[in-house]
């Protein structure tokens, strides 16, 4: 599970209005920049609580960066530190010898970490700023699953636009996101999408003349709820 969709962040320094949670947003548009590329700028997520940490990707921004297409002299270096208390910290990536341009990093960890505050430390950019449009932190909370989604209703276009439908549902306090699952039989609702921060969603993928069924389930950084019923809407 992701663990630290919008929580909050600190960071070493601000450029302007590239402000932190920006990395933490899920959000392929912001992103969060230092005010410089030097060793030593730093982000620190706060997961809550201490969880299971399994896995963490850095998702690198371009920010004042001073070349364009493809190199293969340019890398990029920094370590990621865990802490249960804010305290007392341990190295759990050390990429500060890496000679590889690794932009998305994705890394899964020997073992899984407890803690609850996630660093990282910038040791070498290739170009511009230290920019981060996303450190995404994956494991398992501590807490309890959401509940299932209540009032899930698909509303189908009228007949000049019978292709798209309004999915509309009851906010739930306990969820981080949901996913919608879609498809053409009852059985086969294999189509899905993610969405966060909100409790409808216009779905554009219908064939004018036929039924479409839809469900929906609620998630957060302690697991996923039990899905809803199937919901039919005829064409």
């Amino acid at each position: 599970m992701l663990l630290n969709y919008g929580k909050p962040v600190t960071v070493s320094s601000t450029l302007g209005g590239f402000s932190a949670n920006n990395a933490v947003d899920e959000d392929i548009k912001t992103y969060w920049s230092a005010a410089t590329g030097d060793k030593g700028e730093w982000l620190q997520s706060d997961l809550g609580r201490v969880s299971t940490v399994r896995a963490i990707q850095v998702n690198y921004g371009d920010q004042d960066a001073e070349f364009m297409g493809k190199k293969t002299d340019i890398y990029h270096q920094y370590r990621l530190l865990a802490s249960r208390d804010g305290k007392r910290w341990q190295t759990i990536v050390d990429k500060s010898e890496n000679r590889t341009d690794v932009p998305h990093d994705y890394v899964e960890l020997a073992k899984p970490v407890e803690a609850r505050y996630i660093r990282l430390e910038n040791v070498h950019m290739p170009t511009g700023k230290f920019a981060i449009s996303g450190l995404r932190v994956f494991g398992k909370g501590n807490g309890e699953r959401p509940k299932p989604v209540k009032g899930f209703v698909p509303l189908r276009g009228e007949v000049t636009d019978k292709r798209n439908a309004w999915l509309k549902w009851q906010v739930s306090d306990d969820a981080t996101g949901y996913v919608i699952y879609s498809g053409v039989a009852p059985d086969k609702v294999y189509t899905s999408v993610m969405v966060y921060g909100k409790n409808e969603y216009y779905f554009r993928a219908m064939d004018r003349d036929r039924a479409y069924f839809f469900q929906i389930e609620a998630f957060n950084e302690n697991g996923i709820s039990e899905r809803t019923a199937v919901v039919k809407v005829d064409p």
